[in-house]
């Protein structure tokens, strides 16, 4: 029995008992009734507007997922974890904004374009990075 109709079930009860409602605990009673009957309306219609969400959900996966079967080449893809792209195989190199302070993880082919918005702030950042003088400071 769903939560709907033992609420109505409970307030068929409490009226079939024939409860004085000018007592403060017939009031009390009735309204306690009244109070779950309501929620329980409410609990049912949140369901139905849940169960829509996950079904709008999971047309837009599969609509995701045919896009990006369509759009992405094997190669995009890591061969030892499915779902992983190549952006996390690279090392990631931290940046600080300096005007928002926030961080920013940065693939070298991002560092070797020069420049960004920060996604944060919009601040224009420049970088002036020169790996082959790392590769050398490395060794």
């Amino acid at each position: 029995m769903d939560l709907g109709k033992k609420a109505a079930y409970l307030k068929g009860l409490i009226d079939g008992l024939s409860i004085d409602e000018t007592t403060k605990e017939g009031r009390i009673i009735t309204l306690m009734a009244d109070i779950l009957e309501d929620t329980a309306l409410i609990i049912e219609d949140l369901q139905e507007q849940i169960d829509e969400i996950i079904e709008v959900v999971d047309i837009m996966d599969r609509d995701l997922g045919e896009l990006e079967s369509d759009f992405y080449d094997e190669d995009y893809y890591d061969d030892d974890e499915d779902d992983e792209y190549d952006f996390f195989e690279d090392d990631l190199y931290e940046v600080t904004c300096p005007s928002c302070k926030d961080t920013i993880y940065l693939n070298e082919d991002m560092l070797d374009e020069g420049s960004m918005d920060c996604p944060n702030c919009e601040e224009f950042l420049e970088f002036d990075v020169d790996f082959d003088d790392w590769e050398e400071d490395e060794e």
